[in-house]
């Protein structure tokens, strides 16, 4: 990596969410419903849920990482997030994107995710 390549200092891995916004913590639950096929814990849990934008208008954009990049449901996987989110009230739209930056690894993961697999 080189020097102009280099996040500033200062600057967080992962874009910060919309926390304060009155939606945020349905659409966290909403993420929770999504489940990896291959893992029994959900995605939000399992820390793949990376940023939660949500404008004043509802306009929600997500950004999200799998376990893998060859991860057989890479393509099916942000389209089951917007199913999950776009109903609640209040949401006027969703878009899901999926990034591979910063790379997604187990300390991601919650607590409750942790003690589900055994790693706690």
């Amino acid at each position: 990596m080189s020097a102009e390549d280099a996040p500033m200092e200062g600057t967080p891995l992962i874009k910060p969410s919309t926390t304060e916004h009155p939606l945020y913590d349905t659409i966290c639950e909403a993420c929770r419903t999504v489940h990896d096929p291959e893992i029994p814990v959900n995605i939000f849990d399992l820390g793949l849920i990376y940023t939660i934008e949500i404008s004043d208008e509802g306009v929600v954009n997500i950004l999200m990482s799998l376990t893998a990049p060859g991860c057989p449901v890479a393509g099916e996987m942000p389209g089951w997030v917007e199913e999950a989110v776009e109903p609640l009230p209040g949401v006027q739209s969703v878009s899901v994107h999926l990034i591979w930056e910063p790379q997604w690894g187990m300390d991601m993961m919650s607590d409750e995710a942790r003690l589900e697999l055994g790693f706690m």
